[in-house]
């Protein structure tokens, strides 16, 4: 097997052990990203190692194609906010993703389902379905066939951020006499934790303070996306997370990384920015439709969230990416 991230042949010892399924999963490596992440593209040149790839990918909104995993995938979110809503094994997750959460899908895992609505850029990280060499895993007495990894999402997991700070690290720079090594290492310690806190009997979810809970949530923002036109108040939003105006305004924000105003001011830029890129309706008609409630109010709010003017922004058709204003959620809302 070559190491196209040193550029060295690796020993057999170095792939994981087993029936021969291995150098068959190393060339998936390569291909999976591409083939899984249809509204993605790479942001450079991936790392690879020994039971080991790096993609830095930007991924856009859209629905993704659910090819079934011969390896374990874990995700971590660098930058940018996204809605999710994945389905594996006749269960739906639905959250709110943002900067420092990590995702597992793994190996053999049947999604269904991968939709985002918001673009974010991540670290796509592949292992090999045992994780590690067969042999050293039976030198710490675990039993391959029995560690089944947890499919989980939206983890606030420390370890997990400085691993993928490490991995991050290795991405497009001229390769150091010691990357393999800091590869091959970070490799050993990203198993060993997903091993020791994500199997299906040792996954919990972590305590943590009051939250706004996804449904709760995703009834709020589906009634902002209903009435965006019209003049809702903190109240309104508050009423349908049936809480008070205080807790939910700080719940909210916990939740969002955004205030209910500045998410339902960002969210109506959004819908103002896809009505402009469609040329049909006038800047006044634009204006109201997206609650802005005057053409003055709407150029005012518009000019300061892109740096153009609606008028501006429609004749450039709308090239500049629209400002994502989704927050996060830590974590999903599954469904039998």
């Amino acid at each position: 097997m070559f190491d196209h991230y040193t550029g060295s042949r690796l020993d057999r010892a170095d792939e994981p052990a087993g029936s021969g399924s291995e150098p068959r999963i190393a060339r998936l490596f390569g291909t999976h990203g591409d083939e899984k992440y249809l509204t993605s593209r790479q942001l450079g040149p991936a790392v690879n190692g020994a039971g080991l790839r790096v993609e830095h990918r930007r991924i856009e909104p859209g629905a993704q194609n659910c090819v079934i995993p011969t390896c374990t995938e874990v995700v971590y979110i660098l930058s940018g906010q996204t809605r999710v809503r994945r389905t594996a094994e006749g269960r739906t997750q639905e959250g709110l993703a943002r900067t420092g959460t990590s995702w597992l899908v793994p190996a053999g895992i049947h999604e269904t389902e991968l939709q985002l609505d918001g673009t974010v850029e991540c670290l796509v990280i592949f292992l090999p379905d045992t994780l590690l060499e067969r042999s050293a895993l039976v030198d710490y007495d675990l039993d391959p066939e029995r560690l089944k990894l947890a499919y989980v999402g939206g983890m606030t997991d420390v370890t997990l951020a400085q691993l993928a700070s490490t991995l991050r690290g290795l991405i497009g720079r001229e390769p150091g006499p010691t990357d393999r090594m800091v590869a091959d290492a970070t490799r050993t310690a990203l198993a060993a934790h997903l091993i020791g806190h994500y199997t299906i009997d040792r996954w919990r979810p972590s305590e943590r303070a009051p939250t706004l809970e996804a449904k709760r949530l995703k009834r709020v923002l589906d009634f902002i996306e209903a009435r965006l036109g019209e003049d809702l108040s903190l109240d309104d939003l508050a009423s349908q997370a049936c809480l008070s105006p205080f807790h939910f305004s700080r719940l909210f924000n916990d939740a969002t990384g955004l205030s209910p105003h500045r998410f339902l001011v960002q969210r109506r830029v959004l819908a103002a920015q896809a009505m402009l890129a469609a040329n049909q309706t006038s800047l006044a008609e634009v204006a109201l439709d997206a609650g802005f409630g005057s053409q003055a109010n709407f150029t005012r709010v518009f000019r300061k969230a892109t740096g153009l003017t609606p008028g501006q922004y429609r004749r450039g058709q709308g090239l500049l990416p629209p400002t994502s204003s989704l927050g996060a959620l830590s974590t999903f809302v599954e469904q039998d």
